[in-house]
């Protein structure tokens, strides 16, 4: 083939290309949700996908596929076509797929649309227990080893992510674990006075707070929370928490590697206007997400660092299946 046929065709290809980012979308969008109807990651997709929709000029049709902790999902939107006509609407989970054994792939095999909100961790105490503050449960706990009743959901959510922090940042504690199948029945379980303490994400427990049911003793974040303004960070406790903060529970729309950039770059303003709309802020806000509406290199660098952070947290505390060094994921 001539050097000039060989210039011709590779013009064409790219020509090509270029006319179908221009066009694109020109037929339906699959967005395959990682969970279940009516769970968080259906809600937030469900809320903020008619908005991007408007913005983008085309139609993405929802589709709950589970199983695997997500991992289907995944994989399933890994292994389709690179041309942004499947889209994966997921969660956290996958960066801890490789270290909690659940698969070998994660968000490196795609590239981020938006990462649009995140949930903020905040630890929440009975009514009854001795202590109001970070500090005086810390103090408690050194004065009664072993007393502490401390609620947990299972390797890899929030109530164990937070206490291998603590243990991390603070030493090991001496506490009990007291299991639960999921954030509803812990919560319930404090209130009764079953536990003394959880780990919980702010938008599960702010409504009980609100109502005296329960107390807030930190908020495990950087930047106060307007909705518990009054409520310590716990980083004002001990700096030592700034270098796994922030974290959280987080929701993103993800295009498998190979997607074109000028699609991405569409999807990316369409999901970022959309994330913008009152009605999904408001939405977000009542559920105590923090919006975060964060693309491109940001967004990569966002997920490094909440991988790194969570897989050596879990690792330390005896939780991962395989060392993240295993996998090249660096110790922060």
């Amino acid at each position: 083939m001539s050097r000039k046929l060989i210039g011709a065709v590779v013009a064409l290809g790219l020509s090509t290309s270029f006319a179908m980012a221009q066009d694109y979308p020109t037929k339906e969008i699959q967005g395959i949700i990682q969970w279940g109807a009516g769970g968080s990651t259906d809600t937030v997709m469900r809320s903020v996908t008619p908005h991007a929709e408007a913005a983008l000029g085309g139609t993405v049709v929802m589709q709950n596929m589970t199983g695997a902790v997500g991992a289907i999902a995944l994989n399933h939107v890994a292994g389709a076509k690179t041309d942004g006509y499947t889209l994966l609407m997921g969660a956290e989970n996958p960066l801890l797929y490789k270290v909690m054994g659940l698969g070998d792939k994660d968000y490196s095999e795609f590239k981020p649309i938006n990462i649009l909100a995140r949930g903020t961790p905040i630890l929440v105490a009975n009514n009854d227990a001795p202590f109001d503050d970070y500090a005086g449960m810390l103090d408690y706990i050194a004065k009664n080893p072993g007393a502490l009743r401390l609620g947990s959901t299972g390797p890899g959510g929030v109530p164990s992510v937070v206490t291998a922090m603590m243990n991390t940042v603070e030493g090991k504690l001496d506490v009990i674990a007291v299991p639960y199948d999921g954030d509803g029945p812990a919560l319930t379980a404090l209130q009764g006075g079953a536990i003394d303490v959880m780990p919980a994400v702010l938008g599960a427990a702010i409504e009980s707070i609100r109502a005296g049911a329960m107390k807030p003793i930190a908020i495990f974040d950087v930047e106060q929370n307007a909705k518990l303004p009054d409520v310590p960070l716990v980083t004002s406790y001990n700096e030592g928490y700034s270098t796994y903060l922030p974290w959280g529970p987080f929701f993103g729309v993800f295009a498998p590697n190979g997607t074109p950039d000028d699609v991405v770059a569409k999807l990316s303003a369409a999901y970022s206007e959309g994330a913008a709309h009152p009605d999904f802020v408001e939405l977000m806000d009542n559920r105590g997400f923090t919006m975060m509406g964060i693309s491109g290199d940001e967004a990569t660098a966002f997920l490094s660092k909440w991988q790194q952070g969570t897989a050596w947290l879990l690792q330390d505390a005896g939780l991962a299946k395989a060392s993240p060094e295993e996998f090249g994921i660096a110790r922060p």
